[in-house]
Protein backbone atom coordinates (compact mmCIF):
# COMPACT_ATOMS: atom_id res chain seq x y z
CA UNK A 1 0.00 0.00 0.00
CA UNK A 2 1.53 3.45 -0.72
CA UNK A 3 1.31 5.93 1.85
CA UNK A 4 -0.79 9.18 0.91
CA UNK A 5 0.15 13.35 1.89
CA UNK A 6 -2.02 13.06 4.85
CA UNK A 7 -1.18 12.48 8.07
CA UNK A 8 -3.59 9.50 8.55
CA UNK A 9 -1.47 7.51 6.41
CA UNK A 10 1.83 8.81 7.05
CA UNK A 11 1.63 8.01 10.93
CA UNK A 12 1.27 4.69 9.64
CA UNK A 13 4.82 4.30 8.92
CA UNK A 14 6.78 2.47 11.32
CA UNK A 15 10.45 3.29 12.61
CA UNK A 16 12.90 0.83 11.32
CA UNK A 17 14.87 -1.78 13.20
CA UNK A 18 17.85 -0.72 11.81
CA UNK A 19 17.22 3.00 13.51
CA UNK A 20 15.97 1.64 16.86
CA UNK A 21 18.59 -0.94 16.98
CA UNK A 22 21.35 1.35 15.94
CA UNK A 23 21.47 4.29 19.07
CA UNK A 24 24.38 6.13 17.57
CA UNK A 25 25.35 8.44 14.61
CA UNK A 26 27.27 10.73 13.98
CA UNK A 27 27.06 13.94 11.91
CA UNK A 28 29.37 17.24 9.85
CA UNK A 29 28.83 20.55 10.27
CA UNK A 30 30.67 21.62 7.21
CA UNK A 31 30.54 24.42 4.92
CA UNK A 32 31.46 27.78 4.07
CA UNK A 33 31.25 29.05 7.73
CA UNK A 34 34.17 26.79 8.73
CA UNK A 35 36.44 29.83 7.01
CA UNK A 36 36.11 32.74 9.35
CA UNK A 37 35.59 29.59 12.30
CA UNK A 38 34.24 32.59 14.83
CA UNK A 39 31.45 31.76 17.28
CA UNK A 40 29.50 31.13 19.22
CA UNK A 41 27.74 28.52 16.78
CA UNK A 42 30.13 29.43 14.01
CA UNK A 43 27.06 27.53 11.51
CA UNK A 44 25.61 31.24 12.30
CA UNK A 45 28.43 33.31 11.65
CA UNK A 46 26.62 34.08 8.64
CA UNK A 47 23.68 35.53 10.18
CA UNK A 48 25.67 37.42 12.80
CA UNK A 49 27.83 38.79 10.53
CA UNK A 50 25.34 41.00 9.19
CA UNK A 51 24.14 42.23 12.83
CA UNK A 52 25.87 44.80 14.34
CA UNK A 53 26.49 44.25 18.16
CA UNK A 54 26.87 41.26 17.87
CA UNK A 55 30.74 39.21 18.24
CA UNK A 56 30.34 37.99 14.83
CA UNK A 57 30.29 41.43 13.39
CA UNK A 58 33.00 42.99 15.29
CA UNK A 59 35.04 40.07 14.37
CA UNK A 60 34.04 40.30 10.62
CA UNK A 61 34.60 43.93 10.26
CA UNK A 62 37.88 44.11 12.38
CA UNK A 63 39.25 41.10 10.55
CA UNK A 64 37.95 41.49 7.00
CA UNK A 65 35.82 44.66 6.74
CA UNK A 66 32.56 46.19 6.39
CA UNK A 67 29.87 43.53 5.67
CA UNK A 68 29.31 45.41 2.27
CA UNK A 69 32.65 45.37 1.24
CA UNK A 70 33.67 41.79 2.16
CA UNK A 71 30.09 39.39 1.86
CA UNK A 72 29.60 36.12 2.96
CA UNK A 73 29.81 34.61 -0.80
CA UNK A 74 33.48 36.01 -0.15
CA UNK A 75 34.50 33.46 2.07
CA UNK A 76 33.69 30.69 -0.63
CA UNK A 77 37.27 31.16 -2.67
CA UNK A 78 38.80 30.44 0.43
CA UNK A 79 36.17 27.56 1.37
CA UNK A 80 38.78 24.58 -0.94
CA UNK A 81 37.80 21.25 1.06
CA UNK A 82 41.97 20.64 -0.35
CA UNK A 83 42.57 17.91 2.20
CA UNK A 84 39.07 16.25 2.49
CA UNK A 85 39.19 12.61 2.09
CA UNK A 86 35.57 10.72 2.40
CA UNK A 87 36.85 7.57 3.06
CA UNK A 88 39.44 8.85 6.29
CA UNK A 89 36.39 10.09 7.45
CA UNK A 90 34.14 7.19 6.97
CA UNK A 91 36.35 5.11 8.43
CA UNK A 92 37.13 7.42 11.41
CA UNK A 93 33.50 7.45 12.23
CA UNK A 94 33.05 3.82 11.45
CA UNK A 95 36.03 3.07 14.46
CA UNK A 96 34.43 5.39 16.10
CA UNK A 97 31.36 2.87 16.55
CA UNK A 98 28.60 4.85 14.56
CA UNK A 99 25.92 3.23 13.14
CA UNK A 100 23.99 6.05 10.93
CA UNK A 101 26.62 8.63 9.18
CA UNK A 102 26.27 11.60 7.21
CA UNK A 103 26.79 15.54 6.47
CA UNK A 104 24.81 19.04 6.60
CA UNK A 105 23.76 18.97 3.23
CA UNK A 106 22.78 22.55 3.00
CA UNK A 107 22.98 24.65 6.16
CA UNK A 108 20.64 27.81 6.61
CA UNK A 109 23.55 29.80 4.43
CA UNK A 110 22.15 28.53 1.52
CA UNK A 111 25.40 26.85 0.73
CA UNK A 112 24.84 23.15 -0.93
CA UNK A 113 27.04 20.38 -0.66
CA UNK A 114 25.55 18.48 -3.24
CA UNK A 115 25.68 19.43 -7.37
CA UNK A 116 22.20 20.62 -7.25
CA UNK A 117 20.23 21.71 -10.49
CA UNK A 118 18.35 24.54 -8.25
CA UNK A 119 21.18 26.71 -7.60
CA UNK A 120 24.80 27.21 -8.77
CA UNK A 121 25.89 28.27 -5.27
CA UNK A 122 27.21 24.79 -4.53
CA UNK A 123 30.24 22.45 -3.81
CA UNK A 124 30.54 20.75 -6.81
CA UNK A 125 30.93 23.92 -8.52
CA UNK A 126 32.20 26.32 -5.98
CA UNK A 127 34.68 26.31 -3.30
CA UNK A 128 35.82 22.51 -3.15
CA UNK A 129 34.33 21.97 -6.23
CA UNK A 130 33.39 18.30 -5.65
CA UNK A 131 30.30 16.54 -4.88
CA UNK A 132 30.78 16.40 -0.74
CA UNK A 133 27.08 14.48 -0.47
CA UNK A 134 27.57 12.32 -3.29
CA UNK A 135 31.38 11.33 -2.19
CA UNK A 136 30.49 10.68 1.32
CA UNK A 137 27.57 8.84 0.78
CA UNK A 138 29.96 6.01 -1.56
CA UNK A 139 32.45 6.63 1.10
CA UNK A 140 29.99 5.86 3.89
CA UNK A 141 28.20 3.10 2.48
CA UNK A 142 31.57 1.20 2.04
CA UNK A 143 31.82 1.11 5.49
CA UNK A 144 28.73 -0.61 6.27
CA UNK A 145 27.14 2.44 7.76
CA UNK A 146 24.00 3.29 7.33
CA UNK A 147 23.68 6.95 5.50
CA UNK A 148 21.58 10.19 6.70
CA UNK A 149 21.86 13.61 5.25
CA UNK A 150 20.77 16.69 7.86
CA UNK A 151 18.63 19.56 6.05
CA UNK A 152 18.06 23.06 6.91
CA UNK A 153 17.21 25.07 3.91
CA UNK A 154 14.06 26.00 5.24
CA UNK A 155 15.85 28.94 7.24
CA UNK A 156 17.14 30.48 3.94
CA UNK A 157 14.00 33.00 4.19
CA UNK A 158 14.90 34.45 7.34
CA UNK A 159 18.64 34.18 7.51
CA UNK A 160 20.46 37.03 6.06
CA UNK A 161 19.00 40.90 6.00
CA UNK A 162 17.46 40.95 2.95
CA UNK A 163 16.15 44.41 3.44
CA UNK A 164 19.56 46.35 4.08
CA UNK A 165 20.32 47.63 0.41
CA UNK A 166 24.11 48.21 1.01
CA UNK A 167 24.98 45.12 1.58
CA UNK A 168 25.12 41.71 -1.37
CA UNK A 169 22.41 40.39 0.46
CA UNK A 170 19.67 42.49 -1.38
CA UNK A 171 21.36 42.24 -4.97
CA UNK A 172 19.48 39.79 -7.29
CA UNK A 173 22.85 38.48 -9.16
CA UNK A 174 22.93 36.28 -5.35
CA UNK A 175 19.88 35.13 -4.44
CA UNK A 176 20.24 32.26 -5.16
CA UNK A 177 23.02 31.59 -2.13
CA UNK A 178 20.64 34.31 -0.14
CA UNK A 179 17.52 33.40 -0.77
CA UNK A 180 15.00 35.48 -2.71
CA UNK A 181 14.87 39.14 -1.92
CA UNK A 182 11.66 40.17 0.36
CA UNK A 183 10.13 42.69 2.53
CA UNK A 184 12.43 45.43 1.19
CA UNK A 185 10.32 47.91 2.63
CA UNK A 186 11.89 46.74 6.32
CA UNK A 187 14.74 49.03 6.18
CA UNK A 188 12.57 52.02 6.69
CA UNK A 189 9.79 50.26 9.03
CA UNK A 190 12.58 49.12 12.34
CA UNK A 191 11.52 45.79 11.70
CA UNK A 192 15.17 44.79 10.93
CA UNK A 193 16.54 45.45 14.31
CA UNK A 194 14.11 43.31 15.50
CA UNK A 195 15.70 40.57 17.23
CA UNK A 196 14.94 36.67 14.69
CA UNK A 197 12.09 34.93 16.30
CA UNK A 198 8.90 33.44 16.06
CA UNK A 199 6.90 36.61 15.96
CA UNK A 200 8.98 37.77 13.27
CA UNK A 201 8.58 34.60 11.34
CA UNK A 202 5.08 34.84 11.61
CA UNK A 203 5.14 38.35 9.73
CA UNK A 204 7.86 36.84 7.31
CA UNK A 205 6.25 33.56 5.67
CA UNK A 206 8.20 32.11 2.63
CA UNK A 207 6.79 32.55 -1.10
CA UNK A 208 5.26 29.74 -2.98
CA UNK A 209 8.37 29.76 -5.11
CA UNK A 210 10.56 29.60 -2.18
CA UNK A 211 8.24 26.48 -0.56
CA UNK A 212 8.53 24.73 -4.14
CA UNK A 213 12.43 25.07 -4.27
CA UNK A 214 12.50 23.79 -1.15
CA UNK A 215 10.68 20.88 -1.67
CA UNK A 216 12.75 20.37 -5.11
CA UNK A 217 16.24 20.50 -3.48
CA UNK A 218 14.82 18.00 -0.79
CA UNK A 219 13.30 15.47 -3.40
CA UNK A 220 17.12 15.70 -5.48
CA UNK A 221 18.93 14.44 -2.24
CA UNK A 222 16.10 11.31 -1.92
CA UNK A 223 16.49 10.44 -5.85
CA UNK A 224 20.46 10.96 -6.01
CA UNK A 225 21.39 9.81 -2.93
CA UNK A 226 18.97 7.28 -1.41
CA UNK A 227 19.58 8.48 2.11
CA UNK A 228 18.57 6.05 4.74
CA UNK A 229 17.74 8.95 7.26
CA UNK A 230 16.76 12.21 6.53
CA UNK A 231 17.34 14.48 9.60
CA UNK A 232 15.55 18.21 9.60
CA UNK A 233 16.23 21.27 11.64
CA UNK A 234 13.48 24.03 13.29
CA UNK A 235 12.81 25.87 10.10
CA UNK A 236 10.45 23.07 9.34
CA UNK A 237 8.20 24.92 11.50
CA UNK A 238 7.51 27.20 8.81
CA UNK A 239 7.25 24.90 5.82
CA UNK A 240 3.03 25.16 5.12
CA UNK A 241 2.61 21.65 6.20
CA UNK A 242 0.86 20.41 2.54
CA UNK A 243 4.30 20.62 1.25
CA UNK A 244 5.81 18.88 4.13
CA UNK A 245 3.49 15.88 3.73
CA UNK A 246 4.19 15.34 0.21
CA UNK A 247 7.36 15.58 1.46
CA UNK A 248 7.26 12.25 3.75
CA UNK A 249 4.77 10.45 1.31
CA UNK A 250 7.37 10.89 -1.94
CA UNK A 251 10.36 9.69 0.29
CA UNK A 252 8.25 6.98 2.16
CA UNK A 253 7.18 5.53 -1.11
CA UNK A 254 10.40 5.74 -2.36
CA UNK A 255 12.02 3.64 0.31
CA UNK A 256 9.40 0.99 -0.60
CA UNK A 257 10.19 1.36 -4.15
CA UNK A 258 13.78 0.68 -3.26
CA UNK A 259 12.95 -2.20 -0.84
CA UNK A 260 14.73 -0.19 1.96
CA UNK A 261 13.66 0.88 5.37
CA UNK A 262 13.94 4.70 5.97
CA UNK A 263 13.38 7.18 8.79
CA UNK A 264 13.07 11.19 9.32
CA UNK A 265 13.79 12.96 12.29
CA UNK A 266 11.98 16.51 13.36
CA UNK A 267 12.01 19.25 16.19
CA UNK A 268 9.16 20.40 18.33
CA UNK A 269 5.98 19.44 16.60
CA UNK A 270 6.76 20.07 12.62
CA UNK A 271 5.33 17.48 12.09
CA UNK A 272 2.16 15.16 12.76
CA UNK A 273 2.95 12.74 16.10
CA UNK A 274 3.68 8.97 14.77
CA UNK A 275 5.17 10.26 10.71
CA UNK A 276 8.81 10.50 12.22
CA UNK A 277 11.07 10.22 15.11
CA UNK A 278 11.56 13.36 17.69
CA UNK A 279 14.89 15.34 18.01
CA UNK A 280 15.41 16.86 20.64
CA UNK A 281 18.47 19.94 20.12
CA UNK A 282 21.69 19.50 23.12
CA UNK A 283 18.55 17.84 25.20
CA UNK A 284 17.43 14.41 26.39
CA UNK A 285 14.81 13.40 28.70
CA UNK A 286 14.64 12.55 32.14
CA UNK A 287 12.34 10.17 32.09
CA UNK A 288 11.88 6.37 29.90
CA UNK A 289 9.44 7.46 27.42
CA UNK A 290 6.97 5.34 25.33
CA UNK A 291 8.48 6.44 22.15
CA UNK A 292 12.25 6.37 20.15
CA UNK A 293 13.71 9.72 19.86
CA UNK A 294 16.77 11.06 19.20
CA UNK A 295 19.13 14.00 20.77
CA UNK A 296 21.59 15.72 18.55
CA UNK A 297 24.53 17.13 20.26
CA UNK A 298 28.74 18.14 19.51
CA UNK A 299 31.59 16.85 19.76
CA UNK A 300 32.42 20.47 21.43
CA UNK A 301 30.81 22.40 24.39
CA UNK A 302 28.03 23.53 22.96
CA UNK A 303 29.45 26.89 21.80
CA UNK A 304 30.87 25.79 17.91
CA UNK A 305 28.54 23.38 16.18
CA UNK A 306 30.98 23.77 13.33
CA UNK A 307 34.93 24.04 13.44
CA UNK A 308 35.73 27.18 15.83
CA UNK A 309 39.14 28.62 16.22
CA UNK A 310 39.76 27.87 20.19
CA UNK A 311 36.82 25.64 20.88
CA UNK A 312 36.75 23.51 24.22
CA UNK A 313 35.91 19.81 23.69
CA UNK A 314 33.45 17.13 25.74
CA UNK A 315 35.35 14.64 27.12
CA UNK A 316 35.00 11.01 26.50
CA UNK A 317 33.38 10.20 29.52
CA UNK A 318 30.15 12.82 29.12
CA UNK A 319 29.51 11.75 25.90
CA UNK A 320 29.64 8.31 26.79
CA UNK A 321 27.68 8.63 29.60
CA UNK A 322 25.18 10.61 27.41
CA UNK A 323 25.00 8.05 25.13
CA UNK A 324 23.92 5.75 27.58
CA UNK A 325 21.76 7.75 29.68
CA UNK A 326 19.70 8.14 26.49
CA UNK A 327 19.82 4.31 25.57
CA UNK A 328 18.47 3.51 28.70
CA UNK A 329 15.45 5.80 28.83
CA UNK A 330 14.29 4.73 24.54
CA UNK A 331 16.50 7.32 22.91
CA UNK A 332 19.64 7.20 20.25
CA UNK A 333 22.54 9.88 19.94
CA UNK A 334 23.49 12.04 17.30
CA UNK A 335 26.86 13.55 17.73
CA UNK A 336 27.92 16.16 15.50
CA UNK A 337 32.03 17.09 14.40
CA UNK A 338 32.91 20.22 12.89
CA UNK A 339 36.00 19.80 10.51
CA UNK A 340 38.59 22.35 8.95
CA UNK A 341 37.87 24.29 5.96
CA UNK A 342 40.55 22.30 4.55
CA UNK A 343 38.12 19.25 5.01
CA UNK A 344 40.38 17.87 8.13
CA UNK A 345 39.14 16.56 10.89
CA UNK A 346 40.50 18.24 14.30
CA UNK A 347 42.90 16.38 16.14
CA UNK A 348 40.86 17.15 19.42
CA UNK A 349 37.50 15.65 17.82
CA UNK A 350 39.48 12.56 16.71
CA UNK A 351 40.75 11.17 20.03
CA UNK A 352 37.58 11.72 21.44
CA UNK A 353 35.64 9.83 18.87
CA UNK A 354 38.16 6.98 19.26
CA UNK A 355 38.20 6.80 22.91
CA UNK A 356 33.94 6.39 22.44
CA UNK A 357 34.85 3.92 19.94
CA UNK A 358 37.50 1.95 22.21
CA UNK A 359 34.44 1.99 25.01
CA UNK A 360 31.79 0.64 22.33
CA UNK A 361 34.78 -2.43 21.50
CA UNK A 362 34.30 -3.62 24.93
CA UNK A 363 30.40 -2.49 25.69
CA UNK A 364 28.65 -2.21 22.47
CA UNK A 365 26.39 -5.37 22.90
CA UNK A 366 25.10 -3.57 26.07
CA UNK A 367 24.47 -1.22 23.52
CA UNK A 368 23.61 -2.19 19.68
CA UNK A 369 20.40 -3.86 19.55
CA UNK A 370 18.91 -3.46 22.94
CA UNK A 371 15.63 -2.53 24.13
CA UNK A 372 14.92 0.17 27.75
CA UNK A 373 13.81 -2.10 30.48
CA UNK A 374 10.73 -1.99 32.84
CA UNK A 375 13.15 1.13 34.72
CA UNK A 376 15.52 2.91 33.10
CA UNK A 377 18.25 3.40 35.99
CA UNK A 378 18.90 4.66 39.44
CA UNK A 379 21.46 6.51 41.33
CA UNK A 380 21.68 9.41 43.05
CA UNK A 381 22.49 12.01 40.54
CA UNK A 382 19.49 14.22 38.80
CA UNK A 383 18.80 15.73 35.63
CA UNK A 384 17.08 19.16 36.92
CA UNK A 385 16.02 20.08 33.35
CA UNK A 386 14.86 17.73 30.82
CA UNK A 387 13.79 18.19 26.62
CA UNK A 388 15.37 20.72 24.50
CA UNK A 389 18.44 22.41 25.19
CA UNK A 390 18.61 20.74 28.67
CA UNK A 391 22.49 20.03 28.38
CA UNK A 392 23.39 23.67 29.24
CA UNK A 393 22.62 21.88 33.02
CA UNK A 394 26.12 20.36 34.14
CA UNK A 395 25.33 16.34 35.17
CA UNK A 396 28.07 14.47 36.42
CA UNK A 397 27.34 10.81 37.20
CA UNK A 398 28.89 8.54 39.51
CA UNK A 399 29.61 4.70 40.05
CA UNK A 400 26.24 4.31 42.49
CA UNK A 401 24.62 6.01 38.56
CA UNK A 402 23.05 2.70 37.05
CA UNK A 403 21.58 2.27 33.69
CA UNK A 404 19.69 -0.33 32.24
CA UNK A 405 19.43 -1.98 28.71
CA UNK A 406 17.87 -5.48 27.87
CA UNK A 407 18.61 -8.26 24.95
CA UNK A 408 16.63 -11.43 25.36
CA UNK A 409 16.94 -12.81 28.72
CA UNK A 410 20.08 -10.86 29.67
CA UNK A 411 20.01 -7.98 31.31
CA UNK A 412 22.73 -4.95 31.22
CA UNK A 413 23.57 -2.92 34.28
CA UNK A 414 25.77 0.15 33.39
CA UNK A 415 27.57 1.77 36.05
CA UNK A 416 28.80 5.18 35.23
CA UNK A 417 31.97 5.41 37.48
CA UNK A 418 34.14 2.49 38.93
CA UNK A 419 32.57 0.58 41.78
CA UNK A 420 34.86 0.26 44.28
CA UNK A 421 34.86 -3.62 45.73
CA UNK A 422 31.25 -3.98 44.90
CA UNK A 423 27.69 -2.44 43.65
CA UNK A 424 24.92 -2.52 45.30
CA UNK A 425 21.91 -2.45 42.68
CA UNK A 426 18.68 -1.89 44.32
CA UNK A 427 16.29 -1.92 41.59
CA UNK A 428 17.13 -5.52 40.25
CA UNK A 429 16.56 -7.13 43.76
CA UNK A 430 13.05 -5.40 43.61
CA UNK A 431 12.88 -6.78 40.16
CA UNK A 432 14.06 -9.86 39.95
CA UNK A 433 13.09 -13.15 41.54
CA UNK A 434 16.48 -14.63 42.98
CA UNK A 435 16.34 -18.08 41.40
CA UNK A 436 16.26 -16.31 37.59
CA UNK A 437 19.50 -15.02 37.68
CA UNK A 438 21.91 -17.42 36.17
CA UNK A 439 25.20 -15.70 36.04
CA UNK A 440 26.46 -12.28 36.59
CA UNK A 441 29.68 -11.04 34.50
CA UNK A 442 31.53 -8.03 33.38
CA UNK A 443 32.17 -7.53 29.80
CA UNK A 444 35.43 -7.62 28.96
CA UNK A 445 36.28 -9.45 32.21
CA UNK A 446 36.37 -13.26 31.40
CA UNK A 447 35.02 -14.58 34.68
CA UNK A 448 32.03 -15.26 36.53
CA UNK A 449 31.44 -12.92 39.31
CA UNK A 450 30.25 -13.43 42.87
CA UNK A 451 26.89 -11.79 43.72
CA UNK A 452 23.95 -12.31 46.58
CA UNK A 453 20.47 -10.57 47.39
CA UNK A 454 20.18 -8.97 50.37
CA UNK A 455 17.70 -6.69 51.63
CA UNK A 456 15.98 -6.72 48.08
CA UNK A 457 19.21 -5.57 46.15
CA UNK A 458 21.62 -7.16 44.36
CA UNK A 459 25.05 -7.02 45.71
CA UNK A 460 27.86 -7.78 43.06
CA UNK A 461 31.53 -8.30 44.00
CA UNK A 462 33.45 -6.16 41.39
CA UNK A 463 36.34 -7.30 39.51
CA UNK A 464 39.84 -6.71 40.16
CA UNK A 465 40.75 -5.18 37.50
CA UNK A 466 39.12 -2.73 34.99
CA UNK A 467 37.88 -3.78 31.64
CA UNK A 468 38.05 -0.33 30.01
CA UNK A 469 37.15 3.26 31.33
CA UNK A 470 34.49 5.72 31.67
CA UNK A 471 31.40 3.22 32.30
CA UNK A 472 31.18 -0.46 32.88
CA UNK A 473 28.92 -3.28 32.40
CA UNK A 474 27.40 -5.88 34.63
CA UNK A 475 25.69 -8.61 32.24
CA UNK A 476 23.07 -10.55 34.02
CA UNK A 477 22.03 -13.62 32.55
CA UNK A 478 18.28 -14.76 33.09
CA UNK A 479 16.61 -17.75 32.92
CA UNK A 480 13.18 -19.09 34.03
CA UNK A 481 12.49 -18.95 37.82
CA UNK A 482 10.21 -22.23 38.30
CA UNK A 483 11.87 -24.01 35.43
Amino acid sequence: MSYKASWNSLKDHITPKWFKDAKFGIYTHWGVYSVPAYGPNVTWYPYNMYREGTPQYEYHVKTYGHPSKFGYKDFIPMFKGEKFDADEWAELFRKAGAQFVGPVGEHHDGFSMWDTQYSKWNAARMGPKRDIVGELERAIRKQNMRFMVALHHAENWWFFPHWKKEYDTSDPSYTGLYGELHNQEWGESGLENKERNDEWALQDKPSKEFLDRWLAKTIEVIDKYQPDMLWFDFGLRYVQEHYKRELLAYYYNKAKEWDKEVVVTYKWHDMAPGSGVIDLELGRYDQLTYHEWITDTTVDDGCAWGYMLDARYKTPDVLIHYLVDNVSKNGLMLLNVGPKPNGEIPEEAKEILLEIGKWLEVNGEAIYGTTPWMVYGEGPTHMTKAGYFSEEQEVRYTAKDIRFTVKDDILYAICLGWPEHEVIIRTIGEKLYESEIASVRMLGIDEELSWRIIDNSLIIKTPDKKPCDYAYVFKIERKHPFK
